[in-house]
């Protein structure tokens, strides 16, 4: 099969192309920078065109901006919706029917309640707004031709693993160094995924939806189940990083407070400032997501929170040094 993948330099583009090189079959990376992974340098934000590639049988579209905060609210509506519209554009061009779209768990929006596939969305984010109007793109997409057309949707939670660069490689370096303190929010569910059983999902998803014959479109969480807690996430790395060692208990208000302060010196001084209220808020509210449609259909784990952080640390040793 003729695979094209955008966002092929991206921290998930990495891992589902080495995934990919694996198998048969034969795999075209596209992205903004240049990588080993990346065979032409495109911008999804236009019009994508690419005289080399005859045909492509599946598009597995990863291309976005995501970091949140770190852009202003318009640059994820321009990355995020244009390159919908245009990689959607390119699909129908070529004549590919099928597609796989990573969107995220943003859209759900940030009430405490429990939620799954059928949940209304409710986004109050420009990251979220914009991955929602994204799924909308590439719905319409499958709705011009719905009988040869087939969409997988997946909205995966807080991916780690190697090269994540995020909030999950922040907490272990700061468990290692001794500066991580909980901010009581010991029982605070985050709905998270290991990197290589998020690629394993999203084939698993798209190749039973084909052979199967499942509905043409089908939208699946890809999180852990049950949604480990920040207690879980911290003593699973102390035990995979052999630490033993007291974590303290920080007021929440406490640090917000703090984060109040620096915000405030820091929009005097014009610098950014490195103690992000969203990020201090996002630390204390829960991520409830449950992957219904994966257990309803009895989806088997590769990783469980353990062996995933045993392999994330075997391949990227650095992050846990």
């Amino acid at each position: 099969m003729n695979i094209l993948v955008t966002g092929s330099s991206g921290f998930v583009g990495k891992h589902i192309i080495s995934f990919l090189k694996k198998s048969d079959h034969s795999v075209y990376g596209i992205d903004l920078l240049k990588s080993p992974n990346t065979n032409s340098i495109v911008d999804i934000r236009h019009k994508v065109i690419i005289s080399k590639l005859k045909k492509i049988d599946l598009i597995i579209n990863l291309a976005a901006i995501h970091r949140e905060p770190g852009h202003e609210p318009n640059e994820y509506f321009n990355t995020n919706i244009l390159g919908a519209e245009y990689v959607t554009e390119f699909a129908e061009k070529i004549s590919c029917n099928r597609i796989i779209f990573t969107s995220s768990i943003s859209p759900y929006g940030i009430e405490d309640k429990l939620k799954d596939e059928d949940t209304v969305p409710c986004p109050n984010t420009p990251y979220g707004s914009s991955k929602l109007a994204a799924e909308k793109i590439h719905i319409a997409w499958q709705n011009r031709d719905i009988k040869k057309r087939v969409l997988t949707i997946v909205r995966p939670g807080v991916v780690f693993g190697e090269g994540e660069g995020g909030n999950m490689s922040l907490l272990v370096k700061l468990i290692h160094k001794n500066f991580f303190f909980y901010m009581g929010n010991k029982d605070t569910r985050k709905a998270g995924i290991y990197v290589k059983e998020l690629v394993n999902q999203i084939l698993w998803v798209h190749e039973k939806q084909v052979k199967d014959k499942l509905p043409k479109i089908i939208l699946f969480n890809a999180t852990m189940w049950p949604n480990p807690s920040i207690l879980d996430y911290v003593n699973t790395v102390k035990k995979v990083a052999g630490i033993k060692r007291f974590v303290p208990n920080v007021p929440y208000w406490f640090l917000m407070s703090f984060g109040f302060a620096f915000e405030f010196l820091f929009k005097v001084a014009g610098k950014q400032n490195p103690f992000s209220l969203v990020r201090l808020r996002k630390l204390v509210r829960p991520n409830l997501v449950k992957p219904s449609f994966l257990l309803n259909n009895k989806y088997k784990p590769i990783y469980s929170l353990r062996s995933a952080l045993e392999d994330w640390k075997k391949e990227d040793p650095e992050v846990w040094s």
